[in-house]
């Protein structure tokens, strides 16, 4: 069994890995040849967080593991990632552990590589702006992958405690050439073509009456039932498009808006895979306000892991550990 940890995986996984390897995890998906039972949960009020655990089977590249991760939005006051993670590979042949990994820098890549993916079916493709909402350790990975695929000429970025913000205004400058503004609230980070939610909120932070027609939305920060970052009636102007439609109801950014009765489950257009396999189509018109709702699935985890482990092995990095 190898094991990588978190520094040599962040050596071997760039953001265009990650793209790769979620845009075959989606197509995979979108064909219907994958296995993966919606997050199961672990919710620990005392300690305000949670432990998830993420199977998947990617049929179609004969790929297996299980993800354990965290969410704990208090833990950078003591010094630890909010998010960490740990990724077991298993051969789908035998069932024995291919390789232990971290997964916390590759839970942050995988989920910008799949904003990415989404973006370049779903927002304008003269799409110049992007607005940031929340300045975390997510928010550099999805403008990581949309870099890949957009001209960006200015980043607006809010972020409730105003340090956040100016921190990642300087961290910008250092991968990208664009202009980057950090903005004294969430309404004029709404002025874009591109909007990206990285929050842990429990209440809308975006509303329906800041949003123009044409712009794109990667609503990221719901991953678990009552999260919402957008208000609701939003939604119900919007195509809608999830990462997957069973874990989405349960926790996406749509959980909210059903359970209100303000949109209904046939109200969601489609999954991402369908629009990669061609099932159906991404962006219509220059008009549509469009939200790709994603919630982080265990076979983008499966997938982008497997790429680092092969690089790993082509390379040299790691150490083989006995279980027996």
């Amino acid at each position: 069994m190898l094991w990588l940890t978190e520094e040599e995986v962040r050596s071997l996984l760039t953001i265009d890995d990650a793209i790769a390897a979620v845009q075959r995890a989606f197509l995979d998906h979108g064909n219907g040849r994958t296995q993966m039972p919606p997050k199961s949960y672990l919710y620990l009020p005392k300690h305000n967080g949670d432990l998830r655990c993420m199977p998947a089977y990617l049929e179609g590249q004969d790929l297996a593991g299980v993800k354990i991760v965290n969410v704990h939005p208090g833990n950078p006051q003591i010094g630890l990632p909010s998010v960490m993670a740990l990724l077991i590979l298993n051969s789908p042949q035998t069932g024995e552990p291919l390789a232990v990994m971290g997964a916390t820098y590759l839970t942050s890549m995988r989920t910008g590589a799949a904003g990415a993916v989404a973006a370049r079916h779903l927002a304008r493709q003269d799409s110049r702006v992007v607005g940031m909402i929340g300045a975390g350790t997510q928010a550099r990975t999805q403008l990581q992958g949309l870099s890949r695929y957009f001209p960006i000429e200015q980043v607006m970025v809010f972020d409730s405690f105003e340090d956040q913000a100016l921190a990642f205004k300087d961290d910008v400058s250092g991968f990208m050439k664009c202009s980057c503004i950090a903005v004294s609230g969430p309404e004029e980070a709404c002025e874009c073509d591109i909007l990206v939610t990285t929050t842990p909120s429990r209440r809308p932070v975006v509303r329906d009456e800041w949003i123009q027609p044409g712009t794109h939305i990667n609503a990221i920060g719901a991953d678990a039932a009552g999260k919402q970052e957008l208000e609701s009636t939003l939604l119900k102007m919007a195509k809608i498009v999830v990462d997957d439609i069973a874990q989405a109801v349960h926790s996406g950014e749509v959980n909210v808006p059903l359970s209100e009765g303000i949109i209904r489950e046939k109200d969601v257009y489609a999954e991402i895979g369908e629009i990669l396999t061609g099932k159906k189509t991404g962006r219509t018109s220059n008009d549509e306000i469009t939200v790709f709702d994603s919630t982080g699935l265990g076979i983008q985890d499966v997938a982008a892991g497997h790429a680092v482990y092969e690089k790993a092995l082509r390379s040299n990095i790691g150490r083989r550990m006995r279980l027996a």
